[in-house]
């Protein structure tokens, strides 16, 4: 695991403490904002997955299972459940290998991803602070080690 255990100081698992905090706090937000537009984490977590993609074809559903640690049968019945919900269509190959299924958002998904996403962006401005003094703590931490 860490090379670093044995010399853990109670400011390392104060430090961590508060990054766990803060993350759990996050994501508790984040749900909470998600069922506010009528959405689960998790679907939001799909629109997002699909959108931050980096292939303009968008992600298929392996890609998709991956993103969202979870297996791929899980993920095609999350994605059957929010295609019916019209905020995202399968798109099947054209060229090579039509078996290759690949995901959109809708024009509705689109909208419902962004107005999410605003809000989460703000709000991880909010947490930078916190976060860059966990970080810098932690870098501080690191090169102190490497010193002995």
């Amino acid at each position: 695991m860490g090379r670093r255990s044995e010399r853990l100081t109670a400011r390392d698992y104060a430090n961590l403490l508060s990054f766990r905090v803060g993350l759990r706090r996050f994501l508790r937000w984040s749900k909470e904002r998600a069922a506010e537009v009528g959405l689960t984490s998790t679907q939001h977590q799909l629109l997002l997955a699909i959108r931050g993609h980096p292939d303009s074809r968008g992600p298929t559903i392996g890609e998709v299972a991956d993103y969202l640690c979870t297996r791929h049968h899980s993920a095609v019945q999350l994605v059957d459940r929010v295609e019916r919900l019209g905020l995202i269509s399968r798109n099947r190959g054209r060229v090579r290998d039509r078996r290759e299924v690949r995901l959109t958002l809708t024009e509705a998904g689109q909208a419902k991803l962004a107005l999410l996403s605003g809000a989460h962006l703000e709000e991880l401005q909010r947490m930078a602070p916190m976060i860059n003094t966990l970080v810098d703590s932690a870098a501080g931490c690191h090169a102190a080690g490497s010193l002995h």
